[in-house]
């Protein structure tokens, strides 16, 4: 291989090198670029096509990460033991690096973009997430495309309570914070956190110091660019004759503004497709020059004018709200009779509900992906069927946007979850969008922590999520709008969710259709999403204000005992045979943990009280004075052996039968009774004596009183020291013999 066409170009982010390299791998694509930090080492691969596809109407982008597992030396888990769909961390990150790079492509550029990302290598220490944003943005950068970056991606935790860049994943997993922060050298593109809620100032100095290293490591990919960029293709956008535009616009332009407000969404759609249809039929006439593409194109740019003009200029919106206005609350709890949770959180024409589901710890998923974690506890899962806005379309698979979503609430509430400690279960939610109008996954924040509560899982405290619009000019002048709908999501120029407690933020999403944000649109954003948030807890306290204090007759009972570790393979068995059997027996499910904990789920209370009595009969030992229920086992002329624990036997000798003088054992007991005993005598081969007649008897003097009286009648009789046993009838003294 010829090294001298190899081009490498790096900085130093957190003490580390973080380095560029091109010419190496993947000769053939537009753009191929590989980034390592440590020893974890991503490639991203970027192409864009030549021409563009017949019919096109949108632009063609597409972002793959790949997970290949050998790139931490692992074989994957399933069947055909090869990588299958892309995992949801994998997907989270192709979400991470799309967000930020696809508002930086020229409006009207319809060429199909491929990004496709590997991580090759990855050391445990280093995320290769924010590294494939980085390579995707370097790849892009020096192919052909007419991407307008580059971009950098890094992200801030606190080591020891201090806010740094790119710590390892040790130390994340003590952090207060994980902000992952995309952005041009001088506006922010793309926000995505997770946080033990902090404040919106430790959150605006975070970003602050993520901008540092996001221009450290644009300075290392412009000069890559320099080296080795590529000339970008040539490309028109498709415009109408501004003859026939302006003839469409004005015809529009009252139009438009007389349907475009309206606070039912269905209303004002109708009203505005009217419009429309009626323009095509005006203009779009055989013998006019003027196509329905034509008439298309200028109706969504009058339409967009008109709803960015009135917010800007008059402070209105679609739906008459003012700025900060959130839409009108509807809450409920426990809405479902046999789930063990349910929330149903409506704001304004936005629904979703959510329904908590409880099971034991072998509920919980295992995680085969690069990521050290390998199971997972808390699981939120989104769904959005087509119904929710109108529509009529085939039902699949959840897709990218319904992960997303899961995830974005997942976040929002893994910090005020209990822990296994606290609450041994495992925890699922589901959140059914039922209707859509903007911000599906702040409302399914909020009907989660409802679920959860109503479920009563002993959550920290109550979390909720608002969604914040923004509407710019050319002027450098902004507008922010509080709980966006579906139009101001579309036509407005960015998403910024926020989720959190009265305290502080869980969660951030941040995404933008412009050329990035300022500091102050970032930070008036968090102040006007904390004041909705807070409104709406307030809302939400109104009707379930703390978890309820007990869990749904409906959610199976997790008990916990604890055994010496060294007693966990009798509980076991051979290949696991006592275990199975104590699970059938009593219809519960039995998880051992290697510290002795011991787990036993099940519905019913007499189930899960059979499975505690079995295992401590394997594992407990006797202690002198312990009355036991048992049954009688065995006869013998000395006594009955009576099985106090399941698995374990003691002797009642005839002298401990009963009060009474005792002549024939079978006189008091017979095989199968059940009997009630006491644990008079552990001797030292750890042998059991029972009595009977210490139970029967109320205040008899004890048990190692007589026989210390027994041993000195026997002592004078010159018998010596006798055994633990009576002799057999003619035979010597057996010890242990019938019991081994």
């Amino acid at each position: 291989m010829d090294h001298m066409s190899i081009t490498r170009t790096q900085t130093t982010i957190n003490g580390k090198h973080f380095t560029f390299e091109t010419g190496k791998l993947g000769e053939q694509a537009g753009g191929a670029v590989t980034v390592r930090y440590g020893d974890t080492l991503v490639f991203a691969a970027a192409t864009v096509s030549a021409t563009v596809r017949p019919g096109i109407d949108f632009f063609p982008l597409t972002v793959d990460f790949e997970e290949r597992l050998y790139a931490a030396g692992k074989i994957p888990g399933s069947f055909p033991r090869r990588e299958g769909r892309p995992s949801e961390e994998a997907i989270l990150t192709a979400r991470l690096t799309d967000r930020p790079i696809r508002p930086l492509f020229p409006k009207g550029f319809r060429n199909d973009t491929q990004i496709i990302v590997y991580a090759l290598s990855a050391d445990q220490e280093h995320d290769p997430d924010v590294l494939a944003v980085n390579a995707a943005s370097a790849a892009l950068s020096i192919s052909p495309a007419p991407f307008q970056g580059p971009i950098a991606c890094v992200r801030v935790g606190t080591v020891d309570g201090t806010l740094t860049l790119n710590p390892t994943i040790p130390q994340m997993e003590k952090s207060q914070l994980d902000l992952v922060v995309a952005g041009t050298r001088d506006a922010v593109m793309m926000m995505e956190a997770g946080a033990l809620e902090v404040s919106e100032d430790t959150i605006m100095q975070a970003i602050d110091l993520a901008r540092t290293g996001i221009a450290a490591i644009i300075d290392a990919q412009e000069e890559l660019i320099r080296s080795v960029g590529k000339p970008k293709i040539a490309w028109e956008p498709e415009k109408v004759d501004a003859d026939k535009a302006e003839r469409i616009a004005r015809y529009l332009e009252e139009r438009v503004r007389a349907k475009v407000r309206h606070p039912d969404k269905a209303q004002r759609e109708a009203g505005l497709d009217e419009v429309r249809a009626e323009a095509i039929r005006t203009f779009a006439t055989p013998a006019s020059d003027v196509t329905e593409g034509d008439v298309v194109l200028t109706f969504e740019s009058v339409l967009e004018k008109e709803f960015r003009r009135a917010v800007l200029e008059e402070g209105i919106r679609p739906d008459g709200r003012g700025l900060k206005d959130i839409r009108p609350l509807d809450i409920e709890v426990g809405v479902l009779p046999r789930t063990h949770g349910s929330g149903l959180f409506k704001r304004g024409q936005t629904q979703i509900l959510s329904i908590c589901t409880l099971g034991p710890t072998a509920d919980e998923q295992i995680i085969d992906t690069l990521s050290p974690v390998e199971t997972k506890r808390y699981m939120h899962h989104y769904n959005f069927p087509p119904f929710s806005v109108g529509e009529v379309r085939p039902l699949r698979g959840a897709g990218r946007r319904e992960i997303g979503h899961g995830a974005l609430a997942e976040r929002a509430l893994l910090p005020v979850v209990p822990s296994k400690e606290e609450f041994p279960y495992t925890i699922r939610v589901v959140s059914e969008t039922l209707s859509s109008n903007g911000s599906t996954s702040m409302a399914s924040t909020c009907g989660s922590t409802l679920a959860l509560m109503d479920a009563g899982v002993p959550i920290k405290t109550m979390i909720a999520g608002i969604s914040v619009g923004l509407v710019t000019d050319d002027r450098g002048g902004f507008r922010l709008l509080t709980d966006i709908q579906g139009m101001e999501d579309h036509y407005g120029d960015m998403d910024f969710k926020v989720t959190g407690s009265d305290k502080g933020v869980t969660a951030i999403q941040l995404d933008i259709k412009v050329h990035g944000l300022s500091r102050e649109i970032v930070a008036g954003a968090l102040q006007q999403a904390r004041e909705a948030r807070l409104f709406i807890l307030d809302a939400m306290r109104k009707v379930i204000d703390r978890p309820r204090a007990e869990l749904s007759h409906w959610a199976p009972r997790i008990e916990t005992m604890k055994i010496h570790p060294d007693k966990i393979r009798e509980v076991i068995g051979p290949g696991g045979k006592m275990i199975r059997g104590i699970q059938t027996e009593s219809g519960t499910t039995i998880e051992v943990e290697d510290d002795g904990t011991i787990r036993i789920t099940g519905a019913k209370a007499d189930g899960r009280e059979k499975a505690r009595h079995m295992i401590e009969g394997l594992t407990k030992e006797p202690e002198v004075g312990e009355v036991y229920d048992g049954h009688v086992t065995r006869i013998m002329s000395i006594g009955a052996f009576v099985e106090y624990l399941p698995g374990k036997e003691g002797l009642v000798r005839v002298s401990e039968l009963g009060p009474e003088r005792v002549n024939r054992v079978e006189d008091v007991v017979k095989v199968g009774d059940a009997v009630r005993v006491k644990v008079a005598e552990v001797d030292r081969q750890g042998r059991v004596n029972l009595s009977m007649r210490s139970v029967a008897e109320e205040g008899p003097e004890p048990y190692e009183q007589r026989q210390r009286a027994e041993r000195e009648r026997y002592r004078e009789r010159g018998d010596g020291e006798r055994g633990g046993f009576r002799r057999g009838p003619g035979g010597p003294p057996r010890r242990g013999g019938p019991r081994g």
